[in-house]
């Protein structure tokens, strides 16, 4: 790992470019991107900056703009392990919808550039910028929400993993749907009408993955990391792991949904999908 400042100063924009420039992006790549500010100590200028970087430095760059508090939760449909109460109302979902709070600050600053684009999934959106942009986000459906990471994949695409770990990586949601991992019912509304819609194991263990990894590049920015992984490698090897062993990513958290999905796993065989490209 190459080592470009020490710890306990403060993080400039200058800084991050030099990461960027030392993992090789070019301006050619097109990237998913997820970020926490915090693991960096203080950054001047704030997530505008690393915005306006990853603008600029990616032919595309995508990141999750999750607004987990749009969801509807209708008794008739609820399952086991739903949470018993709903969350509190706050407003139905549009282009400006502020990110859930767990998602961070630099996608939610993306959300607030009027120049980039989001998609329309009323609690998994995306957001991006670049040349593909449009192309990325009008592969997601309400049947595959993480479809703008299989729109990377037929890119060659990269993850960026700013700060944060693989539990907070997306993609390898994308690898869980080709797998054929069983999913979980969730429901939105969408065009003033109730629709279903499916949501994905949680990904508190999706750090088991990295030793299987290959190809990484990593950069130490202040006290965070920044990482470049393969979008392509990330989704094979999910694929991969759980084509031996369906409970390889999921955690042990005695009250996650993952315990769930464990239960049913006892008594249906997954299969896996083929990738279907999004993207030509």
């Amino acid at each position: 790992m190459l080592h470009l400042h020490r710890r306990n100063r403060t993080v400039t924009a200058s800084d991050f470019q030099q990461a960027l420039q030392a993992l090789g992006l070019s301006g050619r790549e097109h990237l998913m991107a997820h970020a926490s500010l915090s693991a960096f100590g203080y950054v001047h200028g704030g997530a505008e900056i690393l915005s306006e970087l990853l603008k600029s430095h990616t032919a595309t760059v995508v990141m999750p703009a999750f607004t987990y508090y749009t969801l509807v939760w209708p008794e008739a449909y609820r399952t086991p392990e739903w949470p018993p109460h709903p969350p509190g109302p706050m407003g139905s979902f549009h282009r400006f919808s502020r990110v859930s709070r767990d998602i961070g600050k630099v996608p939610q600053a993306l959300v607030d550039d009027p120049e980039v684009l989001r998609s329309n999934h009323p609690a998994l959106s995306f957001v991006a910028y670049g040349q593909r942009a449009e192309d990325i986000l009008n592969a997601q459906t309400l049947r595959e929400p993480y479809a703008p990471a299989g729109a990377l994949y037929d890119l060659a695409g990269k993850v960026l993993l700013a700060g944060v770990d693989h539990t907070s990586n997306t993609t390898i949601h994308y690898g869980e749907y080709l797998a054929g991992q069983l999913e979980l019912p969730r429901y939105v509304i969408q065009d003033g009408k109730l629709q279903s819609t499916y949501f994905p194991n949680c990904s508190a263990g999706f750090q088991r993955i990295e030793r299987h990894l290959i190809h990484k590049k990593s950069v130490k920015v202040g006290a965070g990391v920044l990482a470049l992984y393969d979008v392509q490698e990330l989704i094979d090897v999910t694929v991969m792991l759980l084509s031996k062993n369906p409970e390889a990513l999921l955690c042990h958290y005695s009250g996650c949904r993952c315990q769930y999905v464990r239960s049913l796993l006892k008594f249906h065989h997954i299969s896996a999908r083929t990738h279907q490209p999004k993207v030509l």
